[in-house]
């Protein structure tokens, strides 16, 4: 059984002009139940992560923060949103997703999250649109219930996972893989286990060849037995942020390259969907909707 986490409310919970790229969580379940690859059954809606599980990872003088809409108002500049008690909400949700979805990744060898990818988030502080940190969260559960020994989190996404990499600093149990812009955003780029920057431009080929390289080295050189994958589809060349030269067949590649490697050496994968921003929604909701059409058709 495929399972992916999704909240139906998830564009509506934020502000007027705060809700575009955030339309595709809505959107992408409908795509993928109109043309077959999903149906209402493969859906499941999490409930709200609880405190307990969010001071695993994050500072707790910072939860209290966010729980009591107490940030200053440069750290919620930082963040990218104005903050709100539903906002904080929507964002436990979001949490508890992965973290589930790592459990049926544990069951079936697959699961998604239709959000989720905050790799923006620190211990103690929120950026680029992400509050609280999802893979983190779910890696760390996974761990403190011994559920894994060895994770490897694969961060595909155009900006660098500076906030994974914070909170994973020093972790020898957790291998930290990021993949991105090179001049893009966070212009202060964290320490990754393994980071490899791309030039502005860079086309499908060079990409492509990248990344079957470092990732093949990581899987072997980690041997996880669990991979987070973050697959935001801010790489496309019609993306306004990304300022990379990726096609749509290069963006599906990429998915076929990751899912197919857990799924040949047997790796439980959970992917978080990350960023996306193109200008026409429609390059957004087909980029996403690839990578679950390729799990559907290695898994099930």
């Amino acid at each position: 059984m495929f399972y992916v986490a999704h909240h139906a409310c998830y564009a509506h919970d934020l502000p007027e002009g705060h809700r575009f790229p955030m339309e595709k969580y809505d959107l992408l379940p409908r795509q993928l139940m109109h043309e077959g690859t999903l149906a209402a059954s493969n859906f499941f809606a999490p409930g709200p992560l609880t405190e307990e599980a969010i001071l695993t990872t994050h500072d707790n003088i910072y939860w209290q923060k966010l729980k009591e809409q107490n940030l200053t108002r440069a750290e919620e500049r930082k963040t990218g949103f104005p903050l709100s008690e539903r906002l904080v909400q929507r964002e436990r949700v979001i949490m508890q997703g992965t973290v589930d979805c790592a459990l049926f990744a544990l069951e079936h060898g697959v699961s998604m999250n239709i959000a989720g990818g905050t790799h923006h988030s620190f211990t103690n502080r929120g950026e680029g649109f992400c509050l609280l940190n999802d893979i983190a969260l779910a890696s760390n559960h996974l761990l403190n219930e011994q559920l894994a020994q060895k994770i490897l989190i694969v961060d595909l996404d155009v900006h660098q996972g500076n906030g994974t990499a914070e909170i994973f600093s020093g972790n020898e149990q957790v291998f930290t893989f990021s993949m991105h812009g090179e001049k893009n955003y966070p212009m202060h780029k964290e320490k990754s286990d393994l980071d490899i920057g791309v030039p502005d431009g860079i086309d499908d080929q060079h990409y492509l060849a990248l990344l079957d390289r470092h990732l093949k080295d990581a899987v072997d050189r980690v041997a996880p037995d669990f991979i987070f994958y973050q697959c935001g589809v801010d790489v496309l060349s019609t993306d306004k942020l990304g300022r990379l030269g990726l096609s749509m067949q290069g963006c599906k590649k990429r998915d076929e390259m990751v899912l197919g490697i857990c799924h040949s050496n047997q790796i439980p994968v959970t992917a978080a969907m990350g960023g996306g921003y193109s200008e026409d929604i429609r390059y957004i909701i087909e980029a996403h909707a690839n990578t679950f059409r390729i799990a559907q058709a290695l898994y099930f």
